[in-house]
């Protein structure tokens, strides 16, 4: 499936007063759902107390937050992003915890990574990059993997959009037009081509939000 879109049609950035204050329009637009179902999503990430874990698009590190509790001292986070302010808010929150690390790289981009990481985990923002940039960062997951580990997407669920609710339409038009394209792709056939199996995935939001998650062929 081609797409129509260019990469001036993303909204993954976030920057200015919507960066600032993240935390606070994630609670806001999940109705304040969104502190139970993260830890819902970081549970059945089944973190190991060893895991090296790398966070694409960490923002202000809530989720490594959440991801830390699980590690022993065996156990470390690296999350990469690339706004000023999210890298700021992450450093801030991280500053006495020698297990995390906070880079400032573009996922899409060459990664110095290569057989690293037990898990790689990106939350909502493949679905707003282009196709090109979307196998990019895939590519990228896989090349910091370990053989055997496992690659975990946090986004939106493929589905029919124009079969959905009023209340999911309603959030769409308000989204990144790369959503929609996002939706109608096949994640898995796209992390087969890619050298990943073993998929596992869970559900939330009635269905219209998946983690998917994808085992680095040994």
């Amino acid at each position: 499936m081609t797409s129509m879109y260019t990469r001036s049609d993303s909204k993954v950035e976030v920057n200015g007063f919507e960066a600032r204050h993240y935390d606070f329009f994630m609670n806001l637009i999940t109705g304040g759902t969104y502190p139970f179902f993260i830890r819902w999503v970081v549970k059945d990430m089944q973190i190991q107390p060893a895991d090296n874990i790398l966070d694409f698009g960490c923002g202000t590190g809530r989720n490594i937050s959440l991801m830390k509790k699980y590690l022993s001292e065996d156990g470390r986070v690296t999350g990469l992003d690339i706004g000023a302010e999210m890298l700021k808010q992450a450093q801030h929150r991280f500053a006495n915890h020698p297990r995390v690390t906070i880079e400032k790289r573009r996922i899409e981009e060459a990664l110095p990574y290569q057989d690293e990481f037990n898990k790689v985990f990106i939350s909502f923002v493949l679905h707003g990059l282009i196709q090109e940039d979307r196998l990019k960062v895939i590519a990228n997951a896989n090349r910091a993997l370990k053989p055997g580990g496992e690659f975990l997407i946090l986004d939106y669920n493929e589905f029919n959009l124009k079969r959905s609710p009023l209340p999911v339409r309603l959030a769409f038009s308000l989204e990144c037009p790369l959503a929609t394209d996002f939706i109608y792709r096949d994640l898995q056939a796209m992390l087969t081509e890619q050298g990943f199996d073993g998929f596992r995935v869970h559900t939330y939001y009635l269905g219209y939000v998946r983690l998917q998650v994808a085992s680095k062929v040994a």
